[in-house]
């Protein structure tokens, strides 16, 4: 259960995130405090519930519930969502820097296979004063591409809304 949740909480923000994760943060314990836990352990399937805060270094990932799945081949899938109206978070610090990269969404899945994390409905992802808003947010942490649309699987824009970046200018002293 510990693998499968350390690989869960890194990937769900590594991979969500434009800049490289603290590295660091892979060796460090998990952490997850729920008001629930319910372990599937023919299936492999946990599932917590309420409150969900999960640690692991700088890692934070916030949400009223989390389903970590894993295949026959050992590959982990991780679901957090959120209820009503409110979103799933996470917070990580950019390896070698003082700044956070944070995401939010109304549910952030992250499948280990292929090092993608997708973010849903009213997705945003931020580091430093950049941000990417949109209905949905895909992050491949092998190719470091980001696609971000106003719906999953639409490459061009859509009656439903238009997708937004922030991008800010970057100064030249100290970097």
């Amino acid at each position: 259960m510990k693998q499968i949740l350390i690989a869960t909480a890194a990937a769900l923000l590594v991979a969500a995130s434009p800049a490289l994760a603290e590295k660091a943060d892979r060796d460090q314990p998990v952490n997850i405090e729920a008001d629930r836990l319910t372990v599937d352990d023919r299936n492999k399937v946990h599932v917590f519930e309420g409150n969900v805060i999960l640690t692991q270094g700088t890692l934070t990932i916030r949400g009223d519930k989390l389903v970590v799945t894993q295949d026959a081949a050992g590959f982990q899938n991780g679901v957090a969502t959120a209820a009503g109206k409110g979103l799933a978070t996470f917070r990580q610090r950019r390896d070698g820097s003082t700044e956070y990269v944070e995401g939010e969404a109304e549910r952030i899945e992250y499948d280990s296979r292929t090092e993608k994390a997708r973010l849903f409905n009213r997705a945003k992802v931020t580091s430093g004063g950049d941000q990417v808003a949109g209905h949905y947010i895909e992050y491949d942490a092998i190719t470091e591409n980001y696609l971000a649309t106003n719906a999953p699987g639409s490459r061009q824009g859509a009656p439903a809304g238009r997708v937004r970046a922030v991008i800010q200018p970057k100064s030249d002293g100290g970097q």
